[in-house]
Order: C-alpha cells, then structure tokens, then sequence
C-alpha cells in the first residue's frame, strides 16, 4: 500500500486553530518534522486542510525478499 511522507516547511504563526490542530493530529509539530503516513481518504483530507503548510511525496513500499 503506498504511503504519504507529510512535511511541514511553515510555521503555524498566524494561521487558524483548526489548521494548527490538524498539523498536530498528523503529528507535526515544528518545521522540518516529517511522518509518514498511509495514503487514506481521512490523511488526504488533512493533508488538504494544511497544504499551504506542508509538502507531500508518495512513498511506495518495495517486496523485500
């Protein structure tokens, strides 16, 4: 199952306390944390709620043997 590694490259000064209680549900909590999460419609949505606070990349996971 691919994978969301969640970024976030700005502060929350300023912003809304949804959009700072979201960033602390994904669990970030200052700039240059990272997480990864599953790639799910409910981390999509929060992901969707901080864009303009975080990056995103796909992350697939390989068969290891």
């Amino acid at each position: 199952m691919a994978q969301l590694k969640v970024t976030q490259k700005k502060s929350t000064i300023g912003c809304k306390q949804n959009q700072r209680d979201t960033l602390r549900t994904l669990g970030l909590k200052r700039i240059g944390d990272q997480v990864v999460k599953e790639d799910r419609p409910e981390i999509r949505g929060m992901v969707h709620t901080v864009r303009h606070l975080v990056t995103v990349e796909e992350v697939t996971q390989g068969k290891g043997n």
